[in-house]
Formats: C-alpha cells, structure tokens, sequence
C-alpha cells in the first residue's frame, strides 16, 4: 500500500491463543507482502503483564515466513517486531486505556491516524472495552480519514435480543460503518470462491435452482474434543457456535440471488433477502447429539461432560443436524440439510450439491444396465482445497458398464499461488474499508430469526441430546 496517514492497528486480548496464533501471524504475512500501509504500528492490549521485548518475544514464536525470500526471514521479523508495542491494564480500566491513548500519540507524532482495533476477547467484556475506548478518546467520528473501525468476533450474542442489545449498546462508540463483525470462513479461499463459480460459469447459473437440484448439504466435522475449552463452548453449544454463524452464511451464499452489483452493499443485501426466505426451524427439524467416551486409533477420548471445564449435567449438544427451507421460487421444497459436530470421525468442511436423476433416462432399465448415480457437485472447504463435480462415463470395454467418476480441481494441484490464510484476506480487507466478507446488522438479525425460536424451545423443554461414540460419525438418526 502507498504510504499516507499513520495506521495503528491494537489487538485488544493480545495474550490470547486467537491473537498470537491467528492475528499476528496474519498482520506479518501482509508486511512480508508490502500490504500494510506504511507509516504502521501494532499495539497489543491485555491483562497479562508484557514489556515490549516480552511481547515481541510471545508473538514471535507463531510467526512464518512463507511470503519471505530465502535468507530474508530474520530480517523481516526484526523488522516488523520492532513496530509492536504492548500495554497492560484490565478490560474495563479507563486509566488503561488512557496509556494506551499516550503510548499511541507517542508513536504516531501526535497526528491524526487512522485506528484498527481488533477485539479479541470474550463478548462479555466487549461493552467495557468499546466504552473505555471510546472514553480514552480514541475513536474518530467520521468515515473519511482518519477512520476508526472496530473488529469483532462471534458469537454475537446468544439470541436475537441479545445480539440487537449488544449491537445497540455498541453503536454508542462506534457506528454501523465501522463495525467489522468478522466470520473467518468468509475468507476462506474456496468460500470467496462461490460467487465467481455461480456467476462467471454460464454452465452452473441456469440449472442453479429447485427444477435441476434435488437437496444442499453443508458439513462441517471436527475430529477433535473440547480438551479443557468447555468453559465457553458449554455456555454456547454447536448451534450458537458453528452453525448460526460460519454454517448459515456459506448456505446464504450457496442460495442467494445474484446480487445487484459486486459491492458489500449488494451482496450483503442479497444474502439478507434469503436468509429472510428460511422458516424458522422447529425442534422436529433438528437432531442433537452430544460426545460420550470414544477410541480412535488407539488413544482413549473421555466423554463431553468429563472434561473439568464442563457441567456434568450439561445437556449442550456438541452435534446438530437440521434441515432448512428456503420458502422462494428458486428453492421451494429443495432441502438444505446443515450438519456440524465435534468429536466425529474426520476433520472437513464441504458444501455438496446433489442435483436431480436425469428424467426418462435410458440407462435405468434394470433388466440390462444399473441406473446411474445423479450428478454430485461438491465443494471441499477443508482441508485440501478442491472441487469437483461427479459424472458418468462408460467403462473402457467391450460392453456397456456405466460408472460415476470426477471431473477434479485440487486447488494446490491447479495453482501455483499461495492460499492465503483467511485471517490474512480479511485483515487487509478491513484496512482497506471492504465491508465484502463481513456481516451486517440486518443480515446478523436474519441468520438469529432462523434460530432463536428453536433454542427458546431447547431451553425451555431442556431437551436432551442423543448420545454418540466419540470418533464416530453422530447420533445414529442424524440423517436429516
């Protein structure tokens, strides 16, 4: 980037595993990258007690160099170590916030600059924060430069009242414009991928629809336990934690129309249009399922609720499998079937499109050939990057034997680029004012209204999950 007003980029939870494994890698993947616009400054903020040297000696130990030349990488992280800085204090300590306040004035000559502050903490000390920096007058008013933006990570409240109220207690300091309510699958390469397959591809957009398409499927698995992080999964549950949020955008994405132009306004609006066509999803819509005690590969895995930070009559479902409808005309009576859980038998996130068996089809006469699968499109979002769409072909021979085989893009196969970390998209996108990839408040309201009937029920009737075998693949009725 060109060099201008002074950025001061302050991650607020810079102790914390997000920032120091996510956050600061991702800032020094942009510097070895020429992005960040210079003249810059990084300020950690947190509880922990850190001098300068003790803090560049903490972020350092997660930095990378794949974006450096050979021989230059030490030089590099001098480089960009030497521009962090560090203050300590509590949360909602006003007189913290003011050495922050001095520390940066000191750094930045006293001129106006533009700010970036990154709230990674817990969303209950979200209010203290944006109040004690706004009190620390550190926040511009205006859009124009000098800009103040605020990035903040879900959850994003726990209802639809609840969010509503965070949002309108937030906007107290910091306007709609400049909230940046970041979701880090957005800037997955392959999800910022989906409009350009759907709408660049004359071959997709025709048949992308309820006549050709028979169910969606979105699935999210992670093969790993809680491991001592129950504390905070416990007061949220899958529903809150991974599907409300990272699953129901992709389905937004996968399902909206397409947008007016190739803005953040248009595109969100588009989303918020679909999300406003899904029912609310009822408790017979939706199956739950939590981890009990499980073997994989010969290591032993103690159920959820044996894991010191959990409540041992917790009834938070770590799996949940639900199926939406998209009450429009390009959607009626198409399935989309949303499933994620923790503790399963793999680590994956894919979006897979079954579209309809070919009708009248020639091939499906029992008494000579064995009727073909339908055509499946499916778009792996981790790990391993790719996409591809089955078809079917003969089998090289003398009769005909039909069988299903992929047409294949394995991304690191196909391009010789980097795949950017998504950390590292959505961060330049913030310093550069693109609100893209990034959720606004009616679309956060729409995506809360598909959910908050349901959990009101779930709390209300205490409803138990069904047990499952941690490794395994969900409760056994989990096809939705």
């Amino acid at each position: 980037m060109a060099a201008g007003k002074h950025t001061s980029i302050v991650v607020i939870g810079a102790s914390g595993d997000l920032a120091r494994k996510k956050i600061f890698p991702a800032l020094f993947a942009l510097y070895c990258q020429r992005l960040l616009p210079d003249p810059w400054h990084v300020f950690g903020f947190a509880r922990t007690e850190f001098t300068d040297a003790t803090f560049r000696e903490a972020i350092a130990q997660h930095l990378t160099c794949r974006y450096s030349p050979d021989g230059e990488c030490d030089l590099r992280m001098g480089e960009f170590l030497g521009r962090c800085r560090y203050v300590s204090g509590a949360y909602d300590a006003r007189d913290a916030f003011l050495d922050l306040y001095l520390k940066m004035r000191d750094v930045e000559q006293h001129q106006p600059a533009n700010r970036m502050f990154y709230l990674a903490i817990p969303p209950s000390v979200f209010l203290d924060v944006a109040h004690a920096i706004g009190d620390a007058g550190l926040v511009a008013c205006g859009q124009r430069e000098p800009w103040s933006r605020v990035v903040l990570e879900k959850p994003f409240g726990k209802d639809r009242a609840t969010s509503d109220a965070l949002a309108h207690a937030l906007a107290q300091v910091f306007v709609e414009d400049q909230t940046y309510r970041i979701d880090h699958y957005l800037g997955k390469e392959v999800i910022q991928n989906l409009l350009v397959l759907r709408f660049a591809n004359l071959v997709f957009e025709p048949i992308w629809n309820r006549q050709y398409i028979e169910r969606v499927e979105i699935v999210w698995k992670e093969d790993l336990s809680l491991a001592g992080r129950g504390g905070y999964f416990d007061q949220y549950g899958i529903l809150r934690d991974v599907m409300q949020n990272h699953l129901i955008q992709i389905l937004a994405l996968v399902a909206m129309e397409p947008p007016a132009r190739l803005d953040a306004a248009s595109i969100a609006s588009a989303k918020v249009e679909t999300l406003r066509s899904v029912a609310p999803l009822e408790l017979a819509e939706v199956v739950l399922g939590q981890y009990q005690a499980g073997e994989v590969r010969g290591q032993s895995f103690p159920a959820y609720v044996d894991d010191p930070t959990v409540r041992k009559d917790s009834r938070t479902p770590t799996f949940a499998s639900a199926r939406l409808k998209i009450n429009n005309a390009r959607w009626e009576g198409v399935p989309f079937v949303v499933t994620a859980g923790k503790g399963l038998d793999a680590r994956m996130t894919e979006i897979r499109i079954r579209f309809r068996p070919v009708a009248a089809n020639m091939f499906c006469r029992d008494d000579v050939y064995t009727c073909p699968e339908p055509n499946q499109l499916v778009i792996r979002v981790q790990p391993d990057e790719a996409i591809y769409l089955s078809l079917t072909h003969k089998v090289p021979g003398m009769g005909l034997r039909l069988q299903a085989r992929n047409l294949d893009l394995q991304y690191k196969a196909a391009f010789s680029e980097l795949i950017p970390d998504a950390y590292e998209s959505l961060l330049l996108d913030i310093l550069r004012g693109d609100r893209s990839l990034f959720i606004r408040h009616d679309e956060l309201q729409a995506a809360w209204d598909i959910f908050t009937p349901l959990l009101h029920t779930i709390d209300q009737q205490q409803t138990s999950p069904q047990p499952y075998a941690f490794g395994s693949s969900g409760p056994g009725s989990s096809s939705a």
